[in-house]
Parts: structure tokens; C-alpha cells; sequence
């Protein structure tokens, strides 16, 4: 398997380069060169599977070359190992028709462990036995950051910088990362909202000055190998409510779409996928551009569902791609124009070809409200503000005799104010994770500037060897 730049000029990678890579050289993000597919048969043959066979079953296509399956096996099981839940991704019934995929049983609480977990011995094993250290560089609304770094910390071979918006995050989000104490890890607050943390990160990876001094990664969704691993709790759940003989759809919390675009992958692979609602809170530029061909940034609004308060969604661009004929000259010349207008218009063809799909819904803090106390009150679950921006969707989204699968992005203790003020329930801490608050915080507030972020990673990282 062989991946391709979404803008066209880099060179093409397998899995182990596109995996210590993340970003492209030409400021894209890798894609498989093209989508692997699964039979109905294969498809079918899922069900019953545990998760991590599943996993490989999935998976397996994309690592071809690189690994084979009985190494893919035994990192799934490592990666897995770890959550609280045997069935990892279990699925809750709500009503009838309406269920939630929790995704919060890893050490973190949040569905970034999913691939993370992976991604991190992943990086271990692509580094034994060379000469490389590698410096992650990432940016988080909260979730990813503490997943991220609970996956290599203390890990030899690997520094990790993380940062996040000062003060926009949940305190307990906050405290997952800046209370541990390994040295490899490094939390950066800088002042300023996520998309420019975001903005910094991308630049260190373009800026040739200081990319060539350090071998950068990502382990935002901006990498393949991230988003991948979230494909498979669609297959996961999907065969467990009846498929490939029955469709089912998806309601997904979106900021940086790299959640939905997984599900997106799941039907390009054969899932049968009978809609993915694109579920965002007021910071609406996806369903904007999904409604109307509006691609365009406007100022973020703090809101209780941090990890969607984003304008800028990276992961959108591999969607237009693949739905612009894989030109990436193309698209270079449209994010380009984004980049320096912060507004684009899809064409045609993107638009026809995602509305055949995604279905664009809009939930403000009202309505998340709303679906929080249904969940408590009519089918007996707590669940945190992301994923009922999701489940309102969702319910909003309902074809009777389809399943409709809400992704429960985190667990709600991670957002205790936010629950305890619709639900007047205010959820623990689960006994893993219970002692967080006694722990000492490790955190440096920095200016949202290149010269400032760079120059403090820099005098911490590790060269190119």
C-alpha cells in the first residue's frame, strides 16, 4: 500500500514512512493511493469477532508491506489491552432505534485512545533498531493532547510538544496532560484559540528551517496512520446491528473531521452506511460547507464542547480530494486560496458527491442541553455535552427501522460542570484516573507566535541525528 499526497507534489510513502511523517512535504495530508475494499462475505465473516481481530481484519489493507497481519495482531492486543472494557467499543441501546458506540474505555477517557494507544507503539516500533528520535509536534481542543501523550510517554526515541488554548479546555482535560511527570513530555498553553495552535503546528512542519533540524510527527488526525485505527469501530458496530444486510447510519461530534471522514472510509471500503451526520455546535463552518458550499472561517465561540470550538477542520481537505477526482494540483490551488482568504466555495462535484452522504446538522447549547436530560432521564445515561451535540442530531436524524449510532466521544466526567448543569447529576472520575486532581501540574503559557512556540521547542528537542 502505497499513500499520496492530497496536494499532489510529494513523493508517495508506504505506511511506515506516512506514518512517522504525518503531515506532507507539500503542506497535504497522505491518503491511500486508492481504498482497499471488503466483500459482503468478508463483511459478514466480522461478526462475532473480538475487537482486536476485527482490527486486523481492517486494518491489514493498509499496512500491507510493511507489516504482517501476526505483528499487526500483536500491537492491536497490546494497544487494547489497556481499555477498561473488554468489548472496547461497546454499543448502549437507547431506544428502539437509537444507540451509542462508547469510545471512552481508554486510559484517557476519550475516543482519541482508540488510535492513539496504537499510534504510540507504533512510533516504538518504526524507531527500534535505527538511529531516529523523533519530536511530535501537536495541537489539541483538549482530548487529543492527553491521549497523545499517555501513549509515548517514557517512551525512548520520542519527545512530545503539545498545545493547547490557554484556559479552553476542561480543567480535567487540562490536568490529563500537565500532571504527567515523564520527561519526554512537554505542555505548552499558548494564548490564543485552537485553529492557532493548530496554524503554528502546520507552519513548523512547512517551515524548511525547522523542519530540517528535527524529524517532526504528528499525531493529530492530520496523520494517516490515527485516522485509520478509527475506522474500525465503524465496521465494529456496524456488523453488530445487522450488517452488510442492513444499513446503518452514524451521528458524529465534528470539529477537525477526522472522526467522520474514518466513517467515510468504512463505506468507501464496502460498509454498507446509510448516512454520517456531520454533528457540529455553533462553530458551524462544516455543516456550512456541507449545506451550502460555504467554506468559509469566521471568529470561534468558546462553548461547553471545547473540542468542536475549530474553524478550520484539517481533515476536510482529504475529503474534497478524493471528491475532486484525487487532483491534487486542484486542490492545492483552492487551500491555498483558503489559507490567505480564510473562504472558499466547494465546486460542484464536491458538493453532489459529499451530499450523496453526509448530512450536515447544526446543534447550538440549547438543544445539547436537551438531549443531555433525554439521555438521563428517558434511557438512564449520562453522557458528556460533545457526544449530545451528536445525539441531538441524531434524533433529529432518525429513519424508523434504521439504526442510528451516536459516537460517545468522551466520557462525562471529563466535563463534570457541563453535565452537572443539564443533568444536575455530576458524574465521578472513574477510579483509574480518581487521584488526577492530587497530582502536580508541568505547564509553560507562551505567546500564539512561530518565533516564540519554535524557539522554546527548539532548545528541548532532539536533531535529525
Amino acid at each position: 500500500m502505497r499513500y499520496v499526497s492530497t496536494r499532489g507534489t510529494a513523493p508517495a510513502l508506504d505506511f511506515r514512512e506516512v506514518t512517522l511523517a504525518g503531515l506532507a512535504s507539500d503542506g497535504g495530508l497522505y491518503v491511500p493511493e486508492t481504498w482497499p475494499t471488503l466483500t459482503p462475505d468478508r463483511i459478514a465473516a466480522l461478526a462475532g469477532l473480538s475487537y482486536v481481530d476485527t482490527a486486523v481484519a481492517v486494518m491489514a489493507p493498509f499496512v500491507a508491506g510493511v507489516m504482517d497481519e501476526g505483528e499487526l495482531r500483536d500491537l492491536c492486543t497490546a494497544a487494547y489491552g489497556r481499555f477498561s472494557h473488554a468489548a472496547v467499543t461497546p454499543l448502549v441501546q437507547l431506544d428502539h432505534d437509537q444507540w451509542l458506540l462508547e469510545l471512552f474505555h481508554g486510559p484517557t477517557l476519550a475516543f482519541k485512545d482508540v488510535a492513539l494507544q496504537l499510534l504510540g507503539l507504533l512510533f516504538e516500533r518504526f524507531l527500534t533498531g535505527t538511529n531516529d528520535h523523533l519530536t511530535i509536534v501537536g495541537a489539541t481542543s483538549g482530548d487529543t493532547g492527553s491521549a497523545a501523550i499517555d501513549a509515548v510517554a517514557g517512551r525512548s526515541g520520542i519527545d512530545i510538544f503539545m498545545l493547547h488554548p490557554e484556559g479552553r479546555v476542561s480543567e480535567v482535560q487540562r490536568r490529563q496532560m500537565t500532571t504527567v511527570g515523564a520527561p519526554n513530555v512537554h505542555n505548552i498553553a499558548i494564548r490564543g484559540d485552537f485553529d492557532t495552535a493548530q496554524a503554528l503546528v502546520k507552519a513548523m512542519f512547512n517551515d524548511p528551517a525547522f523542519s530540517s533540524r528535527f524529524r517532526l510527527s504528528a499525531v493529530n488526525s492530520i496523520n494517516w496512520a490515527r485516522l485509520m485505527a478509527q475506522v474500525v469501530y465503524y465496521f465494529y458496530a456496524a456488523v453488530r446491528l445487522g450488517a452488510p444486510d442492513r444499513a446503518v447510519a452514524f451521528s458524529v461530534p465534528t470539529g477537525n473531521f477526522g472522526d467522520v471522514f474514518a466513517g467515510y472510509v468504512a463505506a468507501r471500503m464496502g460498509l454498507p452506511v446509510a448516512k454520517l451526520v456531520v454533528a457540529t455546535n455553533v462553530n458551524d463552518i462544516l455543516a456550512r460547507a456541507l449545506a451550502d458550499g460555504d467554506y468559509s472561517s469566521r471568529q470561534v465561540v468558546a462553548t461547553p464542547t471545547p473540542s468542536m470550538d475549530i474553524q478550520v477542520s484539517s481533515n476536510f481537505e482529504r475529503l474534497l480530494f478524493d471528491l475532486g477526482a484525487r487532483d491534487g494540483h486542484a486542490l492545492a490551488a483552492q487551500m491555498q486560496g483558503f489559507e490567505a482568504t480564510r473562504a472558499m466555495r466547494l465546486t460542484n462535484a464536491q458538493r453532489d458527491g459529499a451530499s450523496g452522504l453526509f448530512v450536515p446538522e447544526r446543534v447550538d447549547v440549547d438543544d445539547m442541553a436537551l438531549a443531555m436530560r433525554w439521555a438521563s432521564d428517558d434511557a438512564g445515561q449520562t453522557i458528556d455535552p460533545h457526544t449530545a451535540i451528536a445525539l441531538s442530531a441524531a434524533r433529529r436524524q432518525a429513519v424508523e427501522g434504521v439504526p442510528m449510532v451516536t459516537l460517545a466521544t468522551a466520557h462525562p466526567a471529563k466535563f463534570r460542570d457541563a453535565v452537572e448543569r443539564a443533568t444536575g447529576q455530576r458524574p465521578g472520575l472513574p477510579a483509574r484516573v480518581g487521584d488526577l486532581f492530587d497530582r502536580e501540574e508541568r505547564c509553560v503559557t507562551l505567546d500564539a507566535t512561530f518565533d516564540a512556540v519554535g524557539a522554546y521547542i527548539a532548545e528541548r528537542a532532539t536533531p535529525r541525528a
